[in-house]
């Protein structure tokens, strides 16, 4: 069982869990994730690993509720328990050692360039993250990133930092030159877009990419992507990409694939809680809402 340590809301629909996962903690490096099954009858999905600490050993969870198995999850207060966590899966980021690095957020996407950030703050690299929402309320996580280097906060309406996209601010900083290096985690029109604009400028583009995923070990198949044509498999051979290699279309396209039946689940959506005190229960009966 893993307890709910602490919860916090980081914009309208967006929540970050602490749990106890020390094993986890002591082990886990920027860019991989677990697998978290809440209680029985419920999906197993992944979750970047946002942040650790492993003197408490606990692990950060950051979360945004779209489906209903978010949606149950951060519903979990301080004292509840989540079934099972299964990790680090997949392959750290490959970071660069010395040099100007930009990190690229956007959305709930900001949570995973965090650690990459510290990591590269850690090593000596310059570090500036560029992080966007659609307003001042969307945008998460920046006095975290601001501990490891300069932050430029972008608003699609100009409500705070910069107006418009990132990638006006990304493209302002790769004509200024110096760039050795640019890691952005999205939505995935905003990662293609990214790799688009990095191409011509021939700068390292890493992604991460938020494909279907089951198991995490490689063997149902559900997460492959194309990557310079070839079949690969983001739970072990990812989740992180040459941005300049992904089949944007097709990453889409799969992802697209369920959204009938995930909208039908929101819409029966139960609540479905793990207890702490008694072991693993069943779902809890409730209203459908």
């Amino acid at each position: 069982m893993h307890i709910v340590r602490a919860k916090q809301k980081l914009s309208p629909n967006v929540w970050r869990l602490i749990v106890d996962a020390p094993r986890i903690a002591a082990i886990r490096h920027p860019g991989q994730f677990v697998i978290v099954h809440m209680a029985p009858g419920s999906e197993r999905i992944p979750l970047t690993i946002a942040d650790a600490d492993t003197e408490a050993g606990t692990i950060s969870l950051v979360i945004q509720s779209v489906g209903k198995s978010t949606y149950d999850l951060v519903e979990l207060e301080p004292g509840d328990a989540i079934a099972d966590i299964a990790g680090p899966l997949g392959r750290p980021t490959d970071l660069i050692e010395a040099g100007h690095a930009l990190c690229v957020g956007g959305g709930v996407g900001t949570a995973v360039i965090l650690p990459i950030a510290q990591e590269l703050n850690r090593r000596g690299v310059r570090v500036t993250s560029i992080v966007g929402g659609r307003s001042r309320e969307w945008v998460i996580m920046e006095s975290e990133l601001a501990a490891a280097g300069e932050v430029v906060p972008c608003t699609d309406d100009g409500s705070y930092g910069r107006p418009g996209f990132v990638t006006e601010a990304l493209k302002d900083a790769l004509d200024a030159g110096g760039i050795d290096a640019v890691y952005a985690v999205g939505p995935v029109p905003m990662m293609r877009a990214v790799s688009e604009l990095t191409r011509p400028y021939k700068v390292s583009t890493t992604v991460s990419l938020n494909a279907i995923m089951l198991d995490g070990t490689g063997m149902c198949g559900g997460c492959r992507v194309s990557i310079g044509g070839e079949t690969k498999y983001a739970c072990v051979d990812g989740p992180e990409f040459d941005g300049h290699l992904v089949d944007f279309g097709a990453l889409a396209d799969r992802l697209s694939t369920y959204r009938d039946f995930e909208t039908e689940a929101l819409a029966r959506r139960q609540a479905c809680k793990a207890e702490a005190a008694t072991g693993v229960g069943a779902a809890e009966p409730a209203e459908v809402r």
